[in-house]
């Protein structure tokens, strides 16, 4: 009897992984949507903090970060490319915990990493799981 009420709840739960990748997908869109729009209305002051804080080529790895975050916003939203741009959302994730958030230790309320892993952890899942059944991935791969 409970094995049989826990399949009918498995069952039920599995139904709803697509529109818990949709929630991933577009939660991440908006946290990368505001810093991307910082560094693209703010360049110039993003190359001096990039080169300040020991950055290599700050130049290309602020344009390289700034299309990187962009392009993720528009892909995640869309559905699109989902496991292709998780990768590099990714590394720009790891880059941030390094150079930023790493001396503010865990906690986000310092500066820390914890948001920063959050999104490494659901872009993970992402490159794991794919967009789901929302996504133009999903229609695309049906024709």
């Amino acid at each position: 009897m409970l094995k049989l009420k826990y399949e009918s709840y498995k069952y039920l739960t599995e139904k709803l992984q697509s529109t818990a990748l949709l929630f991933v997908r577009l939660v991440l869109a908006y946290g990368f949507y505001n810093p991307a729009m910082m560094k693209v209305k703010n360049m110039n002051s993003i190359i001096e903090w990039f080169g300040s804080i020991g950055i290599p080529f700050p130049l290309v790895n602020a344009y390289l970060a700034t299309a990187t975050e962009l392009l993720g916003v528009l892909l995640l939203t869309i559905g699109f490319g989902v496991r292709i741009i998780s990768i590099p959302l990714i590394v720009t994730m790891v880059v941030a915990i390094i150079t930023v958030h790493w001396n503010g230790g865990f906690d986000a309320g310092n500066n820390g990493f914890e948001i920063p892993l959050y999104y490494m952890l659901m872009l993970f899942i992402l490159l794991t799981h794919g967009a789901g059944k929302y996504s133009l991935d999903y229609l695309l791969r049906k024709k």
